[in-house]
């Protein structure tokens, strides 16, 4: 270990001593803005405020630095066994290279990332990959099969949140060594617990769960057998376009490019990611210069930039929906008329055009539209006749109150207090608990919520990292292993997770879409959750700015090819 301190200590101060001139740089644009310099770094964090009687400063960005403004408040973690937030997950698909990714031209297709190339067994149990030469960690290390198998087997072992993703291939802690295997530097061996639809595994590795870690490093900040969990929290041991060098919660995130990159250096030599809540904030700042790009501009700032020659919109379709999450542990919840009456009260339509107007569009189903068997009908509209007789049908034509819990930023609050208004017509008296997206998120986790509007991403292309996550629930106890979103709102219908079983193992493409369709229906007529919005997001940039690609999904952003 002494060894590996003195060659990070003579890396680190030959990497200092040749940055100088960016140091200065980055300096001079922390003066023009008036911004707290981190660990050498310029951060920009603060906004400038206009003084009465003097001409409002203009800063440009440094031109070899990507600056946005986007909010970054539900970073808990960079550590890619443990991370399960949005704007977590974009920022490792740019640190870390992933076993197998999406082809950037075509997201549906998966192509080789960490692995050059792999085979699969005539029983279609085994999947052996090659791993691809020259690439190399941000340690200097070369990328081998056994930082691959060190990598899949700490994301079971740990068992955080996004675990399940692997635990469903039919490894465990105790299993895993075995199923998961470097025969030597260039080929690792997976073995899975029961014969799946080959995209399904192949798109599995594809999420952040199948980023390679640097083994070494990781071992050597280890601490009470946590495989470096606590170090990489902050840190990142990756091979991706970019390495993490300084994150200041709810302040900014900074990215510094690793000129080995496999692909070829990024064309920028650092990524600034601040955070900026207030899509009003985020306009001024791209307006002014002080931003390149501006990831979530309101409705009112996508109008008012419309004419301004310094800047273009891109706009592009996601597969994340947004929901509204019932607790069963709430009785009123657990009445099937009363989820219909809630599903009837919502004026769908109304909100997409009033308040999301070119940021969402009304979709009833799990999957995302475009995606792999995806329902696109809409059964439910708005009828509050329809809703109230169902209410009172129910026991419930006085209604009931209804806590729910939202983050405190746009456009969540906006549906919320939406929702609300609509809810009232029909006698649910309903409470907004605003926070935090972070603390949203925990209490979500924990199943503490009555009623809650959240956010779904899904974690790699095939249709199982949706369904599955929906519709399945082995264990509805506190303790439960599996904590998917029938979980979390403690929903448990064995004949639906049997249908989502079912679907993952089935190799026949027609009979794989049936059963996909089959389960969407059955969810948004009994399941726990309310579909009501698709996301198209549109990205707000100045106009030299290119290269830009955001991809279907929360972690399928791609920095490296962006020029300005």
């Amino acid at each position: 270990m002494t060894d590996l301190m003195t060659a990070d200590r003579t890396r680190l101060a030959s990497r200092v001593s040749g940055r100088d001139g960016v140091w200065s740089r980055l300096r001079q644009f922390a003066a023009a803005l008036a911004l707290p310099v981190v660990m050498g770094l310029a951060v920009p964090v603060v906004t400038v405020l206009a003084v009465p009687g003097m001409a409002p400063a203009r800063a440009a960005t440094p031109p070899d630095t990507l600056v946005m403004a986007h909010y970054i408040d539900d970073i808990a973690t960079f550590d890619p066994a443990e991370s399960f937030e949005l704007a977590t997950g974009e920022i490792l698909n740019n640190v870390y290279l992933r076993l197998t990714v999406p082809d950037p031209q075509d997201f549906t297709k998966i192509q080789g990332g960490a692995a050059e190339r792999w085979e699969i067994s005539d029983d279609g149990r085994t999947f052996t990959f090659t791993m691809r030469p020259g690439i190399t960690f941000q340690s200097g290390r070369p990328l081998t099969a056994h930082d691959a198998a060190f990598s899949l087997q700490r994301v079971v072992k740990l068992n955080k949140a996004p675990s399940f993703i692997l635990t469903r291939l039919g490894w465990t802690p105790e299993t895993v060594d075995q199923m998961v295997v470097a025969r030597d530097d260039a080929t690792l061996e997976l073995t899975m617990g029961e014969v799946f639809a080959p995209s399904f595994v192949l798109n599995s590795l594809s999420s952040s769960i199948g980023a390679v870690v640097d083994r070494v490093e990781a071992q050597a900040h280890e601490t009470d057998g946590d495989f470096g969990n606590g170090w990489l929290k902050t840190n990142s041991a990756g091979s991706g376009a970019y390495r993490l060098v300084t994150w200041r919660p709810k302040e900014a995130v900074v990215l510094e490019a690793n000129p080995d990159f496999y692909a070829g250096a990024p064309r920028l030599k650092r990524v600034i990611i601040r955070h900026v809540p207030e899509p009003t904030a985020q306009r001024l700042l791209l307006e002014k210069g002080d931003v390149d790009i501006a990831r979530r501009l309101g409705t009112e700032q996508l109008k008012g930039i419309a004419g301004n020659l310094d800047l273009k919109v891109e706009t592009e379709p996601k597969a994340t929906i947004y929901y509204l999450a019932l607790n069963q542990k709430v009785e009123a919840l657990t009445d099937p008329n009363v989820r219909a009456a809630m599903r009837w009260a919502i004026d769908y339509d109304g909100i997409a055009s009033t308040l999301l107007d070119g940021l969402y569009r009304p979709h009833q189903a799990i999957l995302g539209a475009g995606s792999f068997g995806a329902l696109t009908d809409r059964p439910y509209a708005r009828d509050v006749d329809k809703a109230r007789a169902l209410m009172a049908e129910a026991g419930y034509a006085d209604g009931f109150d209804l806590k729910l819990d939202v983050s405190g930023v746009a456009p969540y609050r906006d549906i919320a207090q939406a929702l609300q208004a609509n809810f009232a017509e029909i006698g649910i008296r309903v409470t907004l608990v605003t926070a935090d997206t972070r603390q949203v998120l925990t209490k979500y986790r924990a199943r503490a919520h009555e009623a809650l509007l959240m956010y779904w991403s899904p974690d790699y292309g095939d249709p199982n990292s949706t369904v599955d996550y929906f519709a399945r629930n082995p264990d509805n106890s506190e303790g439960g292993t599996a904590k998917t979103i029938a979980w979390r709102n403690t929903w448990k219908n064995d004949e639906i997770g049997g249908l989502a079983e079912a679907a993952v193992g089935e190799r026949d493409t027609e009979a794989r879409v049936a059963l996909y369709q089959d389960i969407q229906q059955r969810l948004r007529e009994e399941g726990p959750v309310i579909v009501m919005f698709q996301q198209t997001e549109p990205t707000a940039m100045r106009k030299p700015v290119t290269g830009w690609i955001s991809g279907p999904a929360f972690d399928t952003y791609i920095y490296w090819q962006v020029t300005k």
